[in-house]
């Protein structure tokens, strides 16, 4: 019980000395608030706003229908332009998108001719341009394939094909990508502070001062990785609840204290991760440095980025042991199917098992390093 009030009352103190760190509470801040907005709003994987403008040299019932056939919010109101000036106005940044319909095109679609429609694309804004591409194409398409059948130039197909989206019926980027921001800083942080808590007593002595007292190296380290995971799950949570839900409007299809214990279980493995690398690293730049080595790459194969079926088949195998694969594989499920306990219990297995390996793995390299600078 003395033992358990020790290991407490450490972790009390940890709290106080990130309190009074202000470069680690502003990181903290950002972290949880700004950096998921920016995230998720900040690179669209679909065309959003987009400008686009439309010289029609033919003037007809067709030309007339595939200019008003864009709209809000993928594209902004069509600006029609003198033919002939799309290039000029291209260069000068006005348009991202410009269209050009030749004189007679009605007619060729009419006498069963192949005409076609000039697109010019800006592509130095190359995610949008490739996405923007695909939907000009489909859109033209399908006006003229309802022209040709209203006409009479084209039989109505037998069987229409309906694609339904499963779980993000709008596609909408911004819910997917706000929620992978967030499992990313909680990753980040969490193997930060955690390290860097353990840098910086080094750095300052005061590893040698807790060593004079009646305390075992078991409990310094037990110590940081309650506090630092505490500090985080509570961010985390507030994140979900303002900033996720609140400011970005994500809805959570299942069970938010469902998602918040997967996160407590993976925060467990993150703090361990976090000590293992301080004990490695002999000062904070070999510390970052080895924060980037091994944090980024759990993050890229995690399938928050990618998904897992599409890696190589040596590369999903090796993922197995990523704590990072376990908790987005679970917080996907939880968050955007509304899955249950029932549902992600053998990631939260995985997760468990990782982070008591992992974390005797810390405690002993961290044991033998203490007692070696002591």
């Amino acid at each position: 019980m003395q033992r358990l009030s020790c290991i407490f009352w450490l972790g009390l103190k940890e709290m106080m000395s990130l309190r009074r760190d202000w470069v680690m509470m502003a990181l903290l801040v950002w972290s949880f608030t700004l950096a998921p907005i920016m995230e998720a709003t900040g690179v669209a994987s679909s065309v959003n706003n987009a400008s686009i403008a439309f010289a029609d040299e033919d003037n007809s019932p067709l030309s007339r229908a595939l200019a008003t056939a864009f709209f809000p919010p993928e594209f902004q109101p069509v600006v029609q332009i003198v033919p002939g000036s799309g290039a000029a106005h291209m260069d000068a940044g006005r348009f991202l998108f410009v269209i050009a319909v030749p004189p007679g095109f009605e007619k060729d679609v009419r006498g069963g001719r192949t005409p076609e429609i000039q697109v010019l694309i800006d592509a130095t804004a190359m995610e949008q341009a490739g996405i923007g591409a695909s939907y000009i194409t489909n859109i033209l398409g399908s006006e003229i394939r309802r022209f040709a059948i209203g006409a009479d130039l084209l039989d109505a197909s037998t069987v229409d094909i309906i694609l339904r989206s499963a779980f993000n019926p709008n596609r909408d980027t911004v819910r997917f990508a706000g929620i992978v921001a967030l499992i990313g800083q909680i990753m980040w942080l969490t193997t930060i502070l955690t390290g860097a808590a353990m840098i910086r007593e080094r750095e300052h002595g005061t590893i040698e001062h807790l060593l004079a007292m009646p305390i075992a190296p078991f409990d310094i380290a037990i110590a940081k990785i309650w506090a630092n995971a505490a500090v985080v799950l509570v961010a985390a949570g507030l994140s979900l609840t303002f900033v996720m839900q609140g400011s970005l409007g994500i809805s959570i299809a299942g069970s938010k204290a469902l998602f918040l214990f997967g996160t407590a279980l993976f925060l467990f493995t993150a703090t361990a991760l976090g000590v293992f690398l301080a004990t490695l690293a002999r000062s904070m730049a070999q510390f970052a440095l080895l924060v980037m080595l091994v944090v980024l790459p759990m993050l890229m194969l995690s399938g928050g980025e990618t998904p897992i079926e599409s890696q190589p088949d040596w590369l999903q195998a090796g993922t197995l042991i990523l704590p990072s694969r376990h908790y987005m594989s679970a917080s996907q499920a939880i968050v955007f199917k509304g899955a249950g306990v029932e549902t992600v219990w053998p990631e939260f297995v995985w997760m468990t098992f990782l982070g008591i390996a992992l974390l005797a793995t810390s405690l002993m390299l961290f044991r033998r390093s203490v007692v070696h600078s002591a």
